[in-house]
């Protein structure tokens, strides 16, 4: 190490390529293959105060030119398999994305200010840092509500915690994976470099209602279990190294 810098944290995140998924009676990721499970679902909604109904289903890559309800989150699918946020290793799929979508059980969007339902290739903008790309599946995990919960927050962060629980499934295999097989590695270190300029990235994020919050540090990368909302810590001013937001500590639902 050098003598003019200093080390504070080293991230590995290795990647797994994922180029075919289907539906079973369980979790498996087998090669460049996912398979998903949506086995104890009926219970989890059966208790629900708020959620109606449930549809998972599977975009193939291309497949845009139809109808989505209003797109509550994207959501990559990450898993921490040693150390904590910003540290330590993640794997993480890659050629997949879960996609949130949600309407209530009157044909309602699920919205505060607006809704993005539509054809999805007119209301997604893929091919950027952190939207599918072109070539990606997408998992639709759409949720219906009931009548005139579309805007209420408690429904909303609900809606949320099922979808982080489907994942969460998923994150468990993934922990599991040989390390080895990985399809790409990447290290990254949050440094202190002396006799340099100090430089802070400043990101406004919203924390303002049902559809427009983040929350921050979350248990695993891009999840909602463990993490704290904006709105929760009153909008404070709130600091995260590199590698934390490189590792996911900031998840936006909006």
């Amino acid at each position: 190490m050098s003598t003019e810098e200093k080390i504070f944290r080293r991230l590995v995140i290795k990647t797994y390529h994922v180029e075919n998924i289907c539906v079973a009676d369980k979790v498996t990721i087998t090669g460049k293959s996912l398979t998903i499970s949506l086995d104890k679902f009926d219970k989890k909604l059966s208790n629900s105060s708020y959620i109606k109904g449930l549809e998972i289903e599977i975009i193939e890559p291309g497949q845009h030119d139809r109808w989505t309800n209003s797109i509550m989150d994207i959501i990559p699918i990450s898993t921490k398999v040693l150390g904590k946020l910003g540290e330590g290793t993640t794997h993480t799929l890659t050629g997949v994305y879960v996609m949130l979508t949600g309407i209530d059980e009157i044909g309602k969007q699920v919205a505060e200010f607006g809704s993005s339902e539509g054809i999805l290739k007119e209301k997604l903008y893929l091919n950027r840092a952190g939207t599918p790309s072109q070539g990606d599946y997408i998992v639709s995990f759409n949720v219906t509500l009931k009548a005139g919960e579309g805007s209420n927050r408690r429904a909303i962060m609900e809606t949320h915690k099922l979808c982080d629980v489907f994942i969460q499934e998923i994150r468990n295999v993934l922990k599991t994976i040989d390390s080895k097989s990985h399809t790409e590695k990447h290290v990254f270190y949050d440094k202190s470099r002396f006799n340099k300029k100090k430089v802070a990235i400043v990101k406004q994020v919203a924390g303002q209602g049902a559809m427009y919050d983040n929350q921050i540090l979350p248990n695993e990368p891009s999840g909602y279990s463990g993490g704290r909302s904006m709105i929760d810590l009153g909008n404070t001013p709130t600091i995260l190294t590199p590698n934390e937001y490189r590792d996911g500590a900031l998840r936006a639902m909006t």
